[in-house]
């Protein structure tokens, strides 16, 4: 009995064994979570691999990855946070590419009139005697300084500067507005689309502020990852940006 039993052992073992699925993870901008979700959720199903998304903003990200946070990809909604960490030798040589455009939106909780944005509107009175207006952190995080200089673009700064109530990210701010904390907030048009409790009331300009793009590259410093170097390949692929254009998003390309 026992040399049947290990007789069988040793067929066992030697049988080939079904491979590991490797785990991916990424840090993205707060403003991805929807369209990232589903490129995520699709990706598993069709490799077996598994992705872990952290959302947050990307300064927040960045900073993380410079003080050594496991990311085997950053998709950022700034060039300027991707920059710093490429001086600091922290992506994968080649791998950077910008991948998505977005467009930046004045929004107020829903139902609610357009606004005629330029430099004449009176932004305080819209906000009322105690209103705020909700940004992103606006010396750190892209949405925040997008808005930022938008608004100094228009000549509207100056006077509703005061008025700001800055937040952690752009999803944040769009909560504050959604909840119906604050009865104005600036936030990416796909923010807007993806919460049906505020209505876009005016579209910024795009000359009014740096174009708004979401690069995307690998992270030096870890051991090798081929899911993760598939996964970056896949969501420059024709079903990725789909689905990143359902969301709102503008592919970029090449």
């Amino acid at each position: 009995m026992r040399r049947r039993l290990t007789a069988l052992l040793l067929a066992c073992l030697a049988l080939p064994l079904p491979a590991a699925a490797d785990a991916v993870t990424v840090f993205a901008a707060a403003s991805l979570k929807e369209a990232l979700d589903r490129v995520s959720a699709d990706w598993e199903a069709e490799s077996g691999h598994d992705v872990t998304v952290s959302y947050a903003g990307s300064s927040a990200l960045a900073r993380q990855i410079a003080r050594g946070a496991p990311a085997d990809l950053l998709l950022s909604a700034s060039p300027e946070w991707m920059d710093l960490l490429e001086a600091e030798g922290l992506l994968v040589p080649g791998t950077r590419r910008d991948l998505l455009g977005n467009r930046l939106v004045l929004i107020a909780p829903a139902p609610a009139a357009p606004v005629p944005l330029g430099p004449d509107l009176d932004l305080p009175a819209l906000l009322g005697p105690d209103g705020r207006l909700a940004m992103a952190l606006v010396d750190a995080v892209p949405a925040g300084q997008y808005g930022k200089a938008a608004l100094l673009s228009l000549g509207l700064w100056e006077e509703v500067a005061p008025r700001v109530a800055q937040v952690d990210n752009v999803r944040a701010a769009l909560a504050l507005v959604a909840l119906g904390e604050a009865p104005l907030g600036i936030v990416y048009a796909t923010d807007a689309a993806a919460e049906p409790a505020v209505a876009v009331v005016a579209e910024f300009p795009p000359e009014s502020h740096p174009p708004i793009v979401y690069p995307v590259a690998r992270i030096a410093g870890g051991a090798a990852n081929p899911a993760a170097d598939a996964f970056l390949a896949h969501l420059a692929g024709d079903a990725a940006q789909e689905a990143f254009r359902a969301h709102g998003f503008a592919p970029l390309p090449g």
